[in-house]
């Protein structure tokens, strides 16, 4: 299907736009958003692992993890090796997190409202498979 990447493109920038609207109340952007993300559904967690989650380079995850702690929204916590660094959610950041899952669940049903259940969960299901098929061909 020619034309689906042009398609997608044009969805992801009004998308983010949108999204950084919706957290700029809370004074977050979209990317520090996904590290708070990746912290609350995975868990303690060490910068590589959400760097790897992202396929964004340590340094800027480094930053991003380090504007998230002076807001007081992540603490380091001890781990195996010194030198790793393990972070997790404050308590000001479990708030955070929980007041933003709900402002963005509400533009998802806004957003998809009228659009057939059935057609949602097609989308839904296949965003993840057309990852890991680009994913994949770039490890080959």
């Amino acid at each position: 299907m020619q034309g689906f990447f042009y398609r997608y493109i044009r969805l992801y920038r009004p998308l983010i736009n949108k999204l950084n609207d919706l957290l700029g109340e809370f004074d977050l952007t979209y990317s520090l958003w996904q590290v708070i993300f990746y912290v609350k559904n995975f868990g303690p967690c060490t910068l590589v692992e959400i760097s790897k989650y992202y396929q964004v380079e340590k340094p800027n995850i480094t930053r991003t993890v380090r504007r998230l702690e002076e807001k007081g929204l992540l603490k380091q916590i001890p781990g195996k090796d010194r030198r790793e660094k393990i972070i997790q959610l404050t308590e000001k950041g479990e708030d955070i997190y929980r007041n933003c899952r709900e402002k963005i669940t509400a533009l998802e049903f806004q957003v998809m409202e009228g659009i057939p259940e059935e057609d949602q969960r097609t989308i839904f299901e296949m965003l993840p498979k057309l990852r890991e098929k680009l994913t994949k061909q770039k490890g080959e």
